[in-house]
């Protein structure tokens, strides 16, 4: 026979992409949370990453009237799915979140004036994690610049050493890219393409120059590029078969899941010419209003999520950085505390990611990443050619005057 408050807890189903090792640890968390709260949480986990095949799903679901009580979802997404009026509004649990949450986080879950979805985290995209006893065995640097960089790589193949992990997963290579742009170009050219689609940013020369350095990096991954997992390339790293990851800090939780010790196996670092820079991806639950007799529950899963024993304990697993103005830095590992101080403090520097649907729509999202990826495995394609095909693109995408 069940307990009494397991008896009387409410059932929601959550739609979400946490099926790594340590992103499963970030459910159970939640998920015991939300028991606490008589709240049974339903998993409805849809493997893949960056989430497309979970966003597939949850439009088909939508479209035959079954949607998930609550749903991961991310970035532009959030006003996508309100527009057309399924998301719950969190109004009456939202009152103190603008005091609460970081300014961008509380900016993010806002639609025509209602409060739409609840945070969970802030990833950095722009994270680069060195296997340390490499690094140290060659006596090497997290390297800071590009010139320091290229001095790292010809250290590491001298040393028989596959320099950097990488696969050819669209959205990884993508990523890569969005870093490398942000390196070269700056907040700036970052969001004039990724956030305005302003096809004169396509001529500039420092997007040539990034592409340049692409190009370049793609002979640093030791062999044809392969369509691995991310989670395989976190292991890759983890067992010292290649020196370097640029992975957003979800690779942290998923070391640490490893068993890896954080800055004595491996070390948290930033891309090199993005130290001050936070390429953000942050994580939020929709609710849907599919049965409004669940309502209460979804409020109360709402509420839980911003709280500061959740925000502690789901981060910390996750790889991720509390939404929570209150949060205290010196309680955070290395890798989170710079994230979190660097998100907090420079408004100046942050970059919403493109890939992680933070900068653009879904479908642009994935014209912008064809392209990216066309360009790394093509070795005959040139940086000029792909800025045409960038700038010919951005025409066809939705323009925006501002970066709001």
């Amino acid at each position: 026979m069940l307990p009494l408050a397991a008896a009387a807890a409410t059932p929601l189903q959550v739609l979400h992409w946490w099926t790594s090792a340590s992103e499963r640890r970030a459910v159970e968390v939640l998920a015991a949370h939300a028991a606490a709260e008589d709240i049974a949480w339903r998993d409805a986990a849809v493997p893949g990453g960056a989430g497309q095949g979970a966003g597939k799903v949850l439009r088909s679901r939508v479209l035959a009237g079954d949607a998930p009580d609550a749903t991961q979802i991310i970035g532009r997404s959030i006003a996508d799915w309100a527009e057309v009026g399924v998301l719950l509004e969190l109004d009456n649990v939202a009152g103190t979140w603008p005091q609460q949450l970081l300014p961008p986080v509380a900016a993010l879950l806002r639609h025509r004036g209602h409060t739409v979805a609840a945070p969970l985290g802030i990833h950095r995209a722009n994270a680069l994690y060195l296997h340390k006893p490499t690094f140290d065995r060659l006596g090497l640097k997290a390297p800071t610049n590009w010139a320091e960089l290229e001095r790292t790589v010809a250290a590491l193949k001298a040393a028989g050493v596959v320099p950097l992990a990488q696969s050819s997963e669209p959205w990884q290579v993508a990523g890569l890219a969005e870093a490398m742009i942000l390196a070269e170009g700056g907040v700036a050219l970052h969001r004039a393409l990724f956030v305005r689609h302003d096809p004169a940013a396509a001529a500039d020369p420092r997007l040539a120059t990034a592409l340049r350095r692409l190009r370049q990096l793609r002979g640093w991954i030791g062999g044809a590029a392969v369509d691995r997992p991310w989670t395989d390339e976190v292991r890759r790293l983890q067992r010292g078969e290649a020196a370097m990851l640029l992975m957003g800090d979800w690779a942290k939780g998923e070391l640490l899941a490893l068993g890896a010790r954080l800055d004595q196996d491996v070390v948290c670092s930033t891309w090199p010419g993005t130290q001050r820079q936070h390429l953000y991806s942050i994580d939020s639950l929709g609710m849907f209003t599919n049965d409004y007799a669940r309502s209460p529950a979804q409020e109360r899963l709402a509420r839980l999520l911003v709280s500061p024993a959740v925000q502690a304990d789901y981060n910390a697993v996750k790889g991720s950085v509390p939404v929570r103005r209150d949060t205290d830095p010196a309680r955070l590992d290395t890798c989170a505390r710079d994230s979190w101080l660097s998100f907090a403090q420079g408004a100046a520097q942050r970059a919403p990611s493109m890939v992680h649907r933070m900068a653009t729509d879904e479908a642009s999202k994935e014209a912008l990443v064809d392209e990216l990826r066309r360009f790394f495995l093509d070795e005959q394609a040139t940086p000029a050619s792909l800025q045409q095909r960038l700038a010919a693109v951005l025409r066809t995408l939705p323009q925006r005057a501002t970066d709001d």
